[in-house]
């Protein structure tokens, strides 16, 4: 009876343990999920390392790059590590070295040469046939007369040599008074003199040496008050005499207000016989111009008109042309050669019989064989090119396309206007200029001379501000010769000639000159260029150089950006807080091991105050092991007791 309520009394203590005990696993389920809820709220979108320790150690973990494991994994060998650590960071310098000649070679901006060949039809090029020699015209052959009495009297003293004049007239006229802006005070300002050649040469009178052999001869350029001069001087008698004569008759030119006043062009007489594919050629298929020291032009298949066409290579599908070479009226003293000059060249482009002509032989068939050849340049930042020459800062004065020989004519010529005050007349005339002439403009052939030294030494600056065009089209030449007419059919085609063109031929072998311009082969080169090094080939050749030292891939690459802007972020973290730690008090900081809940505490309120989130910390003790065990013992005595 006495246990019975022993029992009965102890009954009621152990329930009430049991429901403490329920009570404290409910209280530490609510603590557990409230746990788990402020740390879910706690993780936020971007997460960042605490340190830079855990960072590399997370990257060599979990990147896949080759070998960056091992510098964690074999962490405990300071050997290994050291080696792995050396080993890891000059493959990566390696490989950026070869990334940095990689960049190197790709801003470079290399090209790669394509060679085409094409067969078609080809259009014939423009063929221009000059007389090789200046035409005595007569809107100036009374200037021509007294320029050839005073060179005959020039000759006459410096060489005791006899001239034989063309013309007669001027040497019965010679006696007449002339004024004083006549061309012979012109050319007392700029007489032909030789002088010793360790001599410098002076405006005094000729003074010629015991020796011969040590002349020099020239011609003396000064300004307009004789206080600067230009030496003009030849090693050669004869260069000096024609480009001193050369240069009064360029100014005699100058005086024409018109070329077309010196027209005087017969096309017969200067050209026999024209065909081309075996068809004969018309006055529609040429245009005429005159050249100051090769006389009268002509050029066929300019663009005019249609355009000539070969359709089969060899001599018999080309241009045929038989000219006159004798010289009956002809100065003598601007040229000293005979025969015609050829040039080829395209339709768009101007006949610069200096640069690419040649000669063609009296008493000579020549034979030209032709090869087209077109260059196509990469512009932009492969080469210094230009399109149509727009960007260019040279103004075009011929009427064609841009070339780089059109921009270096057209510069010098400008640059002849500004210095000195008038254009030179081998050139096109820029607008509101005039030609040089020294009755106008006293001192322009000093002037003139100065310029071409700068000019020649590049000091104008033209080579620089010329640039190749990017498409050029030229004719590879290759020459056969064959005299013609031969020995034995010489006369009869000298009377035939005479006959069909009525003009007699005193020289019949050197009369007479036949040319023949044809296309050697039915198809044409072009030369292309295209990049060597694009964008598509860079990335190619980075990914190897990538594979080769770290076997890795693209997103290997984007792991190292990660590291990096992590690495970015830890440090503006890191920074932060050391700056704000500064600022605060010695006060306001706390101490070690303390609790700082001011967050957690209720902002004052006010009509001022800003709104803000109030955060009730819950913090709940959990059980011991010694509670949970005793609410087992007091859940099993319960169950017994029952």
């Amino acid at each position: 009876m006495d246990q019975v309520v022993a029992v009965k009394a102890e009954k009621a203590p152990v329930g009430e343990r049991l429901r403490r005990c329920k009570q404290e696993t409910e209280k530490q389920q609510k603590a557990e999920e409230v746990a788990e809820k402020l740390e879910k709220e706690s993780q936020g979108l971007i997460e960042f390392h605490k340190s830079y320790h855990e960072l590399f150690q997370f990257f060599c973990n979990n990147t896949t790059i080759h070998g960056a494991i091992r510098l964690v994994c074999s962490k405990r060998n300071k050997m290994k590590t050291a080696f792995w650590s050396v080993l890891f960071f000059l493959t990566f310098g390696l490989m950026y070295w070869q990334f940095g000649i990689l960049y190197r070679q790709y801003f470079s901006f290399p090209v790669s040469l394509n060679l085409n060949l094409n067969s078609d039809r080809l259009t014939f090029p423009a063929v221009t046939l000059c007389t090789l020699n200046p035409y005595r015209y007569s809107a100036v052959q009374k200037e021509l007369d007294e320029l050839d009495y005073i060179t005959h009297q020039t000759l006459m003293d410096l060489y005791n040599y006899n001239m034989s004049l063309v013309q007669s007239k001027w040497a019965a006229q010679s006696t007449r008074k002339r004024s004083s802006r006549s061309l012979s005070h012109h050319v007392q300002r700029h007489p032909l003199r030789r002088h010793k050649r360790d001599e410098p040469a002076s405006l005094k009178g000729n003074s010629p040496p015991v020796d011969k052999s040590d002349w020099k001869i020239g011609f003396i350029l000064c300004n307009e008050t004789n206080e600067d001069c230009f030496h003009q001087t030849y090693s050669s008698g004869v260069d000096a005499v024609r480009e001193w004569y050369s240069f009064h008759y360029i100014n005699i030119l100058a005086r024409m207000p018109n070329t077309k006043a010196l027209d005087e062009s017969n096309f017969e007489n200067f050209i026999y016989a024209c065909r081309f594919n075996e068809v004969t050629c018309d006055q529609a298929n040429y245009t005429h111009f005159h050249h100051p020291i090769y006389g009268n032009c002509y050029t066929f298949n300019d663009g005019n008109n249609s355009l000539w066409t070969s359709s089969l290579p060899g001599i018999n599908n080309g241009l045929s042309l038989l000219v006159r070479t004798e010289q009956n009226d002809y100065i003598p003293l601007l040229s000293t050669v005979t025969g015609a000059r050829v040039m080829v060249h395209d339709q768009n482009e101007p006949a610069f019989m200096d640069d690419g002509g040649f000669n063609v032989r009296p008493g000579v068939e020549s034979s030209i064989s032709m090869k087209k050849e077109t260059t196509m340049r990469l512009g932009g930042s492969y080469s210094d090119c230009t399109e149509d020459g727009s960007d260019v800062l040279v103004q075009n004065l011929y009427s064609s396309r841009y070339t780089e020989q059109v921009c270096i004519r057209s510069c010098f010529q400008m640059s002849m206007v500004e210095r000195c005050g008038c254009a030179y007349y081998f050139y096109p005339l820029p607008s509101g200029a005039e030609y040089c002439d020294y009755t106008k403009h006293i001192a322009w052939g000093h002037c003139y001379y100065k310029l071409q030294v700068e000019f020649k030494s590049n000091v104008l600056g033209c080579f620089s501000k010329c640039r190749k065009p990017c498409e050029v089209t030229e004719y590879q030449l290759s020459a056969g010769y064959s005299h013609w007419p031969s020995t034995v059919s010489e006369d009869w085609v000298s009377h035939m000639l005479s006959r069909q063109n009525k003009y007699n031929i005193t020289a019949k072998r050197n009369g007479v000159a036949k040319v023949n311009l044809f296309f050697e082969e039915w198809k044409y080169k072009t030369n292309g260029e295209s990049p060597a090094f694009t964008v598509v080939t860079l990335l190619s050749q980075l990914g190897n150089q990538w594979s080769l030292w770290f076997g890795s891939s693209v997103l290997s690459v984007v792991e190292i950006a990660e590291l990096i802007l992590d690495f970015i972020a830890i440090t503006f973290i890191l920074s932060f807080r050391w700056l704000r730690s500064r600022q605060l008090p010695a006060s306001a900081v706390p101490p070690a091991g303390a609790h700082d809940n001011t967050a957690f505490q209720p902002e004052p309120s006010g009509p001022s105050a800003p709104s803000r989130f109030t955060v009730e910390a819950v913090v709940t003790t959990l059980p011991s092991y010694n509670s949970l065990e005793l609410c087992g013992r007091d859940r099993d005595a319960e169950i017994g007791l029952e």
